[in-house]
């Protein structure tokens, strides 16, 4: 086994603000305190780039479970919201 499959797993659910006053939160599915890590720095830095969004926070609590992909979607659309409100 790897040591991330030897890690815990624990849900989690996402807010996000953005700099338009836009929110949205979204529920993650069971992941790593890793794989919480890897989402804040690289995913949602990703998210918010090819949106074009910038300003947008993050906050991370654990919570209730949901797919990761259907997360990544959420965001992502959450994000796009913003910037069309802004233009």
């Amino acid at each position: 086994m790897t040591p991330e499959t030897q890690q815990a797993e624990y849900p989690y659910s996402v807010k996000i603000e953005t700099s338009t006053g836009q929110s949205a939160t979204v529920t993650i599915a069971f992941l790593t305190p890793r794989q919480v890590e890897n989402f804040l720095q690289f995913d949602f830095k990703r998210l918010t780039q090819e949106a074009g969004v910038k300003g947008a926070r993050i906050q991370v609590e654990r919570a209730m479970t949901a797919d990761y992909e259907k997360v990544l979607d959420e965001v992502a659309s959450c994000l796009r919201t913003a910037t069309e409100k802004a233009a």
